[in-house]
């Protein structure tokens, strides 16, 4: 059978046992049914949330052997596809000369060089495992310098860390201090006179701003360097976190599209396509607070048994070089762009234009799936992927991986348009219940399970 007439071979509504009893044992032995809570089966409709046997490309298998072209893949850290040769041979090539040693490896000076060629606005880098080390790290060295106490993130942005200074503000605050807590105040996405009142608010408490530099949408002319003047008037670090934009939006992440350079900034996901590397980088005066060649009190700044890996970082130096030889950034967009075209087009078709919503930079989009109001709906969400799932497209989002080709995109959209149609009938009725076959998927962020 020839790969593409797979995209047809999906065993219907009730045709996933092994996934469901995969699920069933997921859940029975690690808390959620998943080591991430965004790949948690209530982020799915009930009994269609697919356990993974393997992936190539832009497509992965399930476990009851149904293909699908996946998109997000790896919550946006598969950027290349899965198994990129490129990647997976200079993974092999390390692991054959030992993974981790008692003492750097020449390994972690090649990689740090490379980042560093890659990301040119930062001075020094320190490697890490996950994106939360990294940020965590960040806050805690934007403390130590400014002798500040409070950290100031970005309230439209839905994730920055798991640890308490961020998690405390989420409704999964359970076990977190309400002291830790009240040291994060927050500040909203392209409001420069908000988050100036707050810093005055605030005058001499606040260690930094941290945000994504961009999001869903393109920040306002002159927002970026607006923040950067008020973070050195007031006396605070601007932090970036580019676990996103970096490498999506530029090779240098968006530091390096929109010029303007944060004191520090994170790096993660795409990094490694898939393998565990996360990065901080800065300012070489700030980043030594966390070495040994300054004379102040040190800072714990990172350090981590697993954070130098060899695999990883050749990993990571095989995806940079992939990405500046190769234009993959380019290529994400025109992706992108092809597909948000065609969504767009399938939707107006269906007459519900106004429901399904195609958002974000073509290299990160994101759909909103909205009610009879135009207002956000988990039940509409849960009808939109269950018919995409049934179709053999798998996509919590829109976000597209270079592997992916034009007919996977055509696929895609012939998929789409007939949830829309789907989409449309439960509009006129009023009503997506009918078509929900069981529970609406629910939000990450909630204070009851």
């Amino acid at each position: 059978m020839n790969i593409r007439d797979t995209h047809a071979r999906h065993s219907g509504e009730s045709g996933r046992p092994a996934s469901r009893r995969a699920n069933e044992r997921l859940h029975a032995l690690i808390p959620g049914g998943a080591h991430t809570y965004a790949k948690g089966d209530d982020q799915y409709p009930e009994d269609l949330a697919p356990v993974i046997s393997h992936g190539r490309g832009a497509h992965v298998w399930d476990v009851d052997g149904n293909r699908y072209v996946e998109y997000g893949s790896g919550l946006r850290s598969v950027s290349l596809g899965h198994a990129h040769p490129r990647v997976i041979e200079a993974v092999r090539r390390e692991i054959e000369r030992g993974s981790n040693f008692v003492r750097p490896s020449v390994v972690e000076i090649d990689a740090a060089e490379r980042f560093l060629a890659t990301v040119p606005t930062a001075e020094m880098v320190k490697f890490a495992k996950n994106g939360s080390d990294v940020t965590t790290a960040a806050v805690r060295l934007a403390r130590a310098v400014t002798g500040r106490p409070r950290v100031a993130v970005c309230g439209d942005q839905p994730f920055f860390s798991v640890d308490d200074w961020f998690i405390g503000t989420t409704p999964m605050s359970a076990g977190i201090p309400a002291a830790t807590t009240e040291l994060t105040v927050t500040f909203p996405y392209g409001d420069l006179a908000a988050t100036e009142e707050l810093l005055t608010r605030h005058r001499d408490e606040i260690a930094c701003l941290i945000l994504e530099p961009a999001g869903h949408s393109e920040p306002p002319p002159g927002y970026l360097a607006g923040l950067r003047e008020l973070a050195d008037r007031h006396g605070c670090l601007l932090v970036f976190d580019e676990m996103i934009t970096g490498l999506r939006w530029s090779e240098a992440g968006a530091q390096g599209l929109y010029g303007v350079v944060p004191d520090l900034s994170t790096f993660g996901k795409a990094l490694g396509n898939g393998f565990a590397v996360s990065a901080l980088a800065g300012r070489r005066e700030l980043m030594e607070r966390g070495g040994l060649r300054h004379p102040g009190d040190r800072v714990f700044l990172l350090s981590t048994t697993h954070g130098a890996e060899t695999h990883s970082l050749a990993a990571a130096m095989a995806v940079q070089a992939t990405y500046t030889e190769e234009g993959v950034t380019a290529r994400l967009h025109a992706l992108g762009e092809r597909l948000a075209a065609g969504v767009r087009a399938v939707a107006a078709a269906a007459g519900v234009a106004d429901h399904v919503v195609v958002r974000g930079r073509a290299s990160n989009l994101v759909f909103a799936t909205l009610d009879e109001e135009r207002q956000p709906s988990q039940p509409y969400r849960t009808l939109f992927l269950r018919q995409l799932l049934l179709g053999g497209v798998l996509a919590p989002s829109f976000v597209v991986s270079s592997a992916l080709d034009d007919a996977d995109i055509d696929h895609t959209v012939e998929v789409v348009a007939g949830a829309c149609a789907v989409y449309r009938k439960a509009l006129d009725a009023g009503d997506p219940t009918p078509w929900l076959a069981g529970r609406p998927v629910k939000p990450v962020f909630r204070r009851r399970a």
